[in-house]
């Protein structure tokens, strides 16, 4: 795993290439000691194909990383149980899509600044929507989890600030559009993100990204990523098993299709 921060804007920070982060004292309390195991495993992984699965293209070539996180057929391969409880399954949560109840959580980790979390969302997520979240079969739930410096961590706030009005998902289509991070995440940027997104109230908007809440939320996403040892974005769980990188639809569908199985096995029958 790289020890420097790479001028690509999708490799690790310094910041967060140094030591994953202890997760807050709250969190420990909530979370039984057997998930330490499983956290020092899924962080392993993560660590292990971090890099490669987020490293830029070579010169001539097109398309994402050649690089895919271990999916099999079997669907106890790669899972960590203890890693489930990551997911809130909050219905109140403003910061997701799908049921709360729904059997398959796909937790995202990212940054608005990488450029393939942006690929993600907008190649891969509207499809994972559409097949899987729509029929109630997915959860997506989101981790802001700013690693490339202050306008990282604004853009994380201002985001949390749009789904106080509602509109955190048409913020996030906003600033993953093509050439949005291009253009920076200065107030005035934000502040037009917003207005794009649909924000009705922009004033209260902006005292809201400039919160203590907002920054208390966004803190408490990227402990919970550091805790999971993700040192790049996007990285994800899906019921317990990580993925790292922008990975193609296949690798999302077969451990989606897999969770989902096994949640189905798990589920009491009638008059058990």
């Amino acid at each position: 795993m790289p020890t420097s921060p790479s001028k690509s804007t999708n490799k690790t920070t310094s910041k967060s290439t140094s030591r994953p982060r202890p997760a807050s004292p709250s969190a420990s309390k909530s979370k039984p000691v057997l998930i330490v195991a499983g956290v020092a495993v899924a962080a392993a992984l993560l660590g292990l194909v971090s890099y490669t699965a987020t490293k830029p293209d070579a010169p001539g070539r097109s398309g994402g990383s050649s690089a895919v996180a271990e999916v099999t057929a079997d669907p106890s391969a790669g899972v960590y149980p203890e890693l489930e409880a990551y997911a809130r399954r909050d219905a109140a949560d403003r910061l997701a899509l799908g049921r709360a109840d729904a059997p398959v959580v796909l937790i995202e980790y990212a940054d608005f600044k990488c450029g393939y979390c942006g690929k993600f969302a907008r190649d891969t997520e509207p499809e994972l929507v559409k097949k899987y979240v729509d029929t109630g079969t997915l959860r997506i739930e989101w981790r802001n989890f700013p690693i490339f410096g202050e306008e990282s961590e604004a853009a994380a706030r201002a985001s949390w600030a749009a789904g106080q009005q509602g509109r955190f998902w048409e913020f996030h289509k906003a600033a993953y559009a093509p050439g949005a991070k291009e253009k920076g995440f200065g107030t005035e940027r934000l502040t037009a993100l917003a207005k794009e997104a649909g924000v009705p109230d922009l004033a209260r908007f902006a005292r809201d990204a400039d919160s203590a809440a907002a920054r208390e939320s966004v803190r408490r996403d990227q402990e919970q990523g550091y805790s999971l040892g993700a040192t790049s974005t996007p990285s994800f769980l899906v019921n317990g098993r990580p993925i790292a990188g922008a990975q193609p639809m296949e690798t999302f569908t077969e451990a989606i299709e897999a969770a989902a199985k096994t949640a189905a096995a798990k589920k009491p029958g009638p008059g058990r």
